[in-house]
This record gives structure tokens, C-alpha cells and sequence, in this order.
């Protein structure tokens, strides 16, 4: 990608049998991060405030470089700062894979379940799987350049979507009722019901596709990061690859002044609502100079661009452009291949699948419970991982799973110093503060880390080898 990219990822809760509530009171997400930084030693935990969310204790950094923390009750992982596409899943997959090791640890895997989806269907409410591209301060978000990204994110959910059953239909800050429309039996997006803005900064109740909010955590001078709110948590690691590989193209378009010009929404939240409803796939949306065009056609010119301006620069973003050329085509032609690799394709033919066994239809409550199991991390119960993939899917799928993620870093970001650091820290008992760009010890004190290009290793070497 030469690009550093993190997700960070909120997880659901599922509990279930008898006993699952039992113990000590405390919240199943807060049992097991409180097992993984006690018990499981797997990081070094925050001793002190982060903001006034976030007191001591409610989360901390990972021997991997990456976070696990609390945020509104869900368990939320961030993985580390990462340059390559392959790190990138791997990272993404590690979160699962410690997460599910507590579970399996504290005995209670059979009865309690992490859910990697992003709605609640019992009370309406939505999680989610955030995006952070590092960006060049000196790239240019005009009106039309803002305009052209929404349209790209708002068509790319045709392979990047998770699927759902049924809809929501969430006010935000608008005070009427919105008017009931046919009846929504399954969709692409698991999000885009719940976005109701484009652009805007404080989203925590006003969702947007992009939130403005300017905190690099890197020196701002050269940099500023994109968090992107929009996106699905897949299941398929050739999802999540494609996600974040044809993303990365597109802002590097950007940064080189070579999108697609004519190609801004009449109404990107609106569009992607729709898109997300369209039971015929047909896909189309309106423009602002009021043409119209299907969603294929839209990422096919950003494909095309990409390939143009981008092709043969390494091997890896050869093989995002393949594999995006690869998705469009099929969607339009040969669906059937993309199972294993587009989450909402796989998720409605394993619900179609079942319905034709069972004799029953969309209204059926049973669909919502299988819904959520799709997307159950455990591998011995998630629907995901009962679907083989086609050969070039299956074989990227089981590529990028390494369990030693779970514990050792990127080598060539500054997750590499962090994890260091994190390993010293959790050997002694001094007191010390870990952020995403610095680290500190005693409070007087302190390692600026503000490129996530360095790797920082001698630095922090250096400064924990300080006499104190």
C-alpha cells in the first residue's frame, strides 16, 4: 500500500445457556480484557486517564503494537499501525483470534460468543469497524475531490458490504418519521442505515461516512489521518483486503490529482441507503448533474484510473487491481465465485440456502439469529467459516491467518518500538504512559514517536535503558 492503515473493530456480545451470567457481575467484555492484561499478559494496561471515557484500567496497548480497550460496552480492538495489505488482515484476524482466546481460556466459549457484525437487531443499535488511512497534510479535500471520494465509498459497499437481514431506520438529529417504503427482506450494508451525515466531526450520534475530525496521531505538520465510519466488519479476509486495498488506490489518486472527474453524488447518504436496499442490483445512482449511473460503472472508473496511474508500481498493489477488475466482473456476470470472498454474497446464500431447506421466508425470526452467527468469530460456530472459497479466494483467506500476530508487531512501522516498550513496561513496576505517538516513564519522562514510518526500535531501546 505504502500507506500505514490501521481498523480498529468494535465487537458484539452474545450470551447464552444457563450460568453464562454468573460470577462476578461484571460484563463478559470487561471479564475477558480484564483476563487478557492479568492473566494472559498480552499487553501493558493504561494507568492512567485517557479521556474521560476511558479511566484507568479500561483497556491498554498489546505486545503485537496494536489496543484493546472498552468503548460503550463493547469490546473494541485496535490493530496496529501497518504498510503492507497481507500485515494489515493479519492484524485485523489477530483481534479475533485474542479476543476468542479469552473466551476459550476462561472456559466459557460454549455459552458466550463475540460477534464481529455491526448491528444489534434486538435493539436497533449499530458498532463499528472504523478505517484510518494516513494521508499527506499537503493533499487537497476540495469540494469536488470530498465529492468524488463520497462516491467512491458510497458504491464500494457492492463487494464490501456484510449483508443484513431487515433494516433500521434511525432519526439522528431529524425530528420527523421517515415514510415507510417496501419492505427490506436483505441488504448489503450493515452500516448504511445507520449513516445519516457525509462529512462531519462529533459522530457518535450523527453518523457519517467520513468523520472530519483532524488527529493524525503523527506529526501534523507532515500528516493527517482519514477515519472513515461507513465501512463494515467482514468476515472474509479477501473482503477486508479489497476494502482497505482499493481505498488506498483511490487516496492515492487523490494525492497525485488523478481521480475521476464528473462523478459526485446528488446525495451520497442517500445513495448509499439505496444502494445498500436494491434487491435488483442494478445499483444506480444519481449524479449531481443529474445523469445517472449504475455502481459498477462508477467503480469500474475508478478501477480504471487506479490501473492506469498505478499498475506495475509493486506487487502487491498489482494484485489489489487484479483482484478489484476480478470482483467487478464477476458481480456482474458470475456472482457464484465471489462466495468466500464478498461477505453479503456468502451471507445471503447460506440464508437462501436454509430458507429452501426449512420452507420458510425472510419474515422469519430464525434468518436474524443465523444473521449474527455468520459473524460469530469462533471458527467451530461461525456460518463464515463453513464456506469454502473458490481457489484464489480460499487460498488468500488461509494465507494471512498467523497466530503469532497475536503477540509480536509489524516489523516496519512504529508498532515495532511500541511493542517494545510494552514489553519492558510490563516486567516493572514503574509507572509509564503508552500512546499511539509517544511513550513516557515516571512522567518526567518522554519518547516522541511521530513518524509511523519508524520503526523507533533503537529510540525506545535507548530510552528504557536510562538509569531511573
Amino acid at each position: 500500500m505504502d500507506r500505514i492503515v490501521g481498523l480498529e473493530t468494535e465487537y458484539g456480545c452474545l450470551v447464552g445457556g444457563e450460568g453464562a451470567h454468573a460470577g462476578t457481575g461484571e460484563s463478559w467484555p470487561a471479564r475477558v480484557k480484564n483476563f487478557l492484561f492479568k492473566n494472559a499478559q498480552a499487553g501493558a494496561v493504561d494507568l492512567h486517564y485517557r479521556d474521560y471515557e476511558e479511566p484507568p484500567g479500561n483497556g491498554g496497548f498489546l505486545l503485537n503494537g496494536g489496543r484493546v480497550y472498552l468503548d460503550m460496552g463493547h469490546l473494541e480492538y485496535a490493530s496496529p499501525e501497518c504498510l503492507g495489505l497481507r500485515d494489515l488482515v493479519t492484524y485485523d484476524l489477530a483481534g479475533d483470534e485474542l479476543l476468542q482466546s479469552g473466551l476459550q481460556a476462561l472456559g466459557v466459549a460454549d455459552r458466550v460468543s463475540f460477534i464481529k457484525n455491526n448491528v444489534d437487531h434486538h435493539t436497533g443499535a449499530t458498532f463499528g469497524c472504523h478505517e484510518n488511512y494516513l494521508m499527506r497534510r499537503e493533499a487537497q479535500f476540495t469540494p469536488p475531490v470530498l465529492g468524488t471520494l463520497l462516491a467512491f465509498l458510497a458504491t464500494r459497499q457492492i463487494f464490501t458490504g456484510a449483508g443484513r437481514v431487515g433494516e433500521a431506520n434511525p432519526l439522528a438529529f431529524d425530528f420527523e418519521a421517515p415514510v415507510a417504503g417496501p419492505r427490506v427482506d436483505f441488504q448489503l450494508s450493515q452500516r448504511a442505515d445507520h449513516i445519516v451525515n457525509d462529512i462531519y466531526q462529533w459522530v457518535q450520534f450523527n453518523r457519517a461516512i467520513i468523520n472530519a475530525r483532524d488527529e493524525p496521531l503523527a506529526d501534523y505538520r507532515k500528516y493527517r489521518r482519514l477515519h472513515l465510519l461507513i465501512g463494515d466488519s467482514n468476515m472474509s479476509p479477501f473482503a477486508t483486503a479489497l476494502k482497505v486495498g482499493t481505498t488506498a488506490c483511490v487516496l492515492t489518486l487523490l494525492e497525485k490529482g488523478h481521480l475521476p472527474k464528473g462523478l459526485i453524488l446528488a446525495d451520497a447518504v442517500q445513495s448509499t441507503r439505496e444502494i445498500s436496499r436494491d434487491s435488483t442490483h442494478a445499483w444506480i445512482v444519481e449524479l449531481e448533474n443529474g445523469d445517472t449511473i449504475g455502481s459498477l460503472d462508477v467503480q469500474w472508473q475508478f478501477q480504471q484510473l487506479a490501473q492506469k496511474h498505478l499498475g506495475g508500481l509493486n506487487e502487491e498493489t498489482d494484485w489489489v487491481l487484479e483482484s478489484w477488475s476480478f470482483t467487478l466482473e464477476a458481480l456482474a456476470n458470475k456472482p457464484e465465485t465471489l462466495l468466500g470472498g464478498v461477505d453479503w454474497l456468502t451471507k445471503k446464500w447460506l440464508l437462501e440456502t436454509f430458507m429452501a431447506a426449512e420452507d420458510i421466508g425472510w419474515d422469519d425470526p430464525w434468518l436474524q439469529s443465523l444473521d449474527l452467527e455468520y459473524h460469530n468469530i469462533d471458527p467451530a460456530k461461525g456460518l463464515f467459516f463453513g464456506v469454502d472459497g473458490a481457489k484464489r479466494i480460499g487460498e488468500w483467506n488461509n494465507s494471512v491467518r498467523r497466530d503469532e500476530a497475536m503477540r509480536t508487531p509489524p516489523s516496519d512501522t512504529r508498532a515495532a518500538g511500541r511493542a517494545r516498550a510494552v514489553e519492558w513496561f510490563q516486567k516493572r513496576k514503574l509507572p509509564y504512559v503508552i500512546n499511539w505517538d509517544s511513550i513516557a516513564c515516571e512522567s518526567r519522562d518522554f519518547l516522541v514517536m511521530g513518524d509511523p514510518f519508524h520503526t523507533y526500535e533503537a529510540e525506545v531501546e535507548r530510552f528504557l535503558a536510562q538509569e531511573r
